[in-house]
C-alpha cells in the first residue's frame, strides 16, 4: 500500500470514528453554539433519545454536558419522639427463629408480646423518665438496664450504677426492635411484673372500675390521674389491655406501679365484692340525670367509679348494677369526652368532697372532745 493510499486510510478512519476530516465544509463544524430554541428536549424513552451525533464535534476547548435528570426528591416525615409504631411481628418471628441470635436478645424480644411477658414474667419499660422511676422506686424488681451503644445520658447510668443494677449495652437495631416509639431515646429496664392490691377496708377511699379500656394511651393516663389524686387503686376488669404493655407503661411515665391495682379482674363479682365493703358504684353515664356533688355526701365517704371503653362506652348491665349513676356537666354542642379526661374531672370532684369530709370529720371529733371535756368537769 502507498503512502498516499495509508493517508486516506487513516483519515477516513478518524473521520468515521471523531468526526474529524480533510475540508472544514466536510466536517460540518459549528461556528456558534446551538440556541436552547434549537435544542430538542431530552426524554427518558431510549426510543426516542437523541444520539450524540459524532459527525459534528465540538471546538477546541468544547465539552460535551449532558443533561442530569433526578429522581423528585422525597420529603421525610418527621416523626414525634414519643409517637408510637407498631412493632414488625414478622421481623421479631424471623429473629427469634434464627440461629444468629443469641439466646439472651430472644427472651428480651419475648418481652415485646403479650404472650411472652406472661410466660417470662417480666416487661420492659423504654424511655428516660421510665427507667428512673423503676430505678428509684422499685429497684427491687429492675432486672437489668439496656442503654444502647455509645449513649450520654451520664446521670442515669451514675443513677443506674449506684444501684448496682446490671447495665448491657444493644446496637441501635437491636434498641429499635425493642422499642414502640419511632425514636427510641436509648435506654430500657426489665422488670418483673408485680402489683400491689388495693386496701378495700380503708374508711375513705376511692376506686377506680376499668371496663374493657383498649388505648394503652388512655389506661397510662388513669394511672397518672389516680396517682396524682391519691386514688385508693384501680380494678381492671375482662378486655382491658394488660398494664405491663409497653404503651401503658411509657404512658404512666412508670409510675404505674406506685398505684395499688388488680387487673382480668370479673367486674361483675367484684361490684358486689365492694358494695359489701361499704362502697357506692358510682357509673359515668351521658343519660345521667345528676352530677356527682348532687349525691347525699354520706355516701361518698368510699366509691368507685366505673368508666367504659373508648367507643362502646360502659357496659350498660354493669350500669344497671351501680348504685349510682353521673353525668359531667359540659356544652351541648360535644357528645362525650374521652375515658381519660372523664375520669380525671371526677377524680378532681372526688378528691374536693374527701377533703370536705375530712374537714367535717375533725370539726365533728373537736365537738365531741369538748363535750367530753365538760362532762368530765
Amino acid at each position: 500500500m502507498t503512502e498516499k493510499n495509508e493517508n486516506r486510510k487513516v483519515r477516513v478512519t478518524l473521520n468515521h470514528k471523531f468526526g474529524v476530516s480533510e475540508s472544514r465544509d466536510r466536517r460540518g463544524r459549528r461556528d456558534t453554539p446551538a440556541k436552547d430554541s434549537d435544542r430538542k428536549p431530552f426524554s427518558r424513552d431510549r426510543k426516542q433519545k437523541q444520539p450524540f451525533d459524532r459527525s459534528k464535534p465540538f471546538k477546541k476547548g468544547q465539552t460535551f454536558e449532558r443533561p442530569i435528570y433526578r429522581e423528585k426528591p422525597q420529603v421525610k416525615q418527621v416523626e414525634a419522639v414519643d409517637a408510637d409504631r407498631e412493632i414488625d411481628t414478622q421481623e421479631l418471628e424471623r429473629l427469634e427463629n434464627s440461629s444468629f441470635t443469641p439466646p439472651w436478645y430472644k427472651k428480651l424480644l419475648a418481652l415485646t408480646t403479650e404472650k411472652g411477658r406472661e410466660k417470662e414474667g417480666k416487661f420492659i419499660g423504654e424511655g428516660l423518665h421510665v427507667v428512673e422511676e423503676l430505678v428509684k422506686n422499685h429497684k427491687e424488681l429492675v432486672v437489668g438496664v439496656y442503654f444502647v451503644e455509645g449513649y450520654t445520658n451520664e446521670s442515669l447510668v451514675e443513677l443506674v450504677n449506684a444501684a448496682q443494677l446490671r447495665i448491657d449495652i444493644l446496637t441501635q437495631e437491636q434498641m429499635k426492635n425493642l422499642t414502640t416509639t419511632v425514636t427510641p431515646q436509648g435506654v430500657i429496664a426489665v422488670a418483673r411484673i408485680a402489683s400491689t392490691k388495693p386496701v378495700y377496708e380503708l374508711s375513705r377511699s376511692v376506686l377506680t372500675l376499668v371496663d374493657a379500656v383498649q388505648d394503652p394511651g388512655n389506661l397510662g393516663t388513669l394511672f397518672r390521674t389516680s396517682l396524682g389524686f391519691a386514688s385508693g387503686g384501680m380494678i381492671l376488669g375482662r378486655g382491658t389491655v394488660s398494664p405491663f404493655n409497653p404503651k401503658v407503661v411509657r404512658g404512666s411515665s412508670g409510675t404505674f406501679l406506685r398505684v395499688p391495682f388488680e387487673f382480668d379482674v370479673d367486674l361483675m363479682e367484684h361490684i358486689n365484692f365492694l358494695r359489701s365493703k361499704g362502697y357506692t358504684i358510682i357509673a359515668t353515664d351521658l343519660h345521667g340525670k345528676q352530677t356527682l356533688k348532687d349525691i347525699p355526701k354520706h355516701k361518698l365517704r368510699k366509691m368507685a367509679f366505673l368508666v367504659g371503653n373508648e367507643g362502646a362506652g360502659t357496659n350498660p348491665y354493669f350500669i344497671e348494677l351501680a348504685d349510682e349513676s353521673v353525668r359531667i356537666p359540659m356544652s351541648s354542642e360535644l357528645e362525650s369526652l374521652n375515658v381519660s379526661v372523664a375520669h380525671g374531672i371526677l377524680s378532681y370532684e372526688a378528691a374536693q368532697i374527701q377533703e370536705d369530709l375530712k374537714q367535717a370529720q375533725v370539726q365533728e371529733d373537736f365537738k365531741q372532745a369538748q363535750i367530753q371535756g365538760d362532762l368530765k368537769q
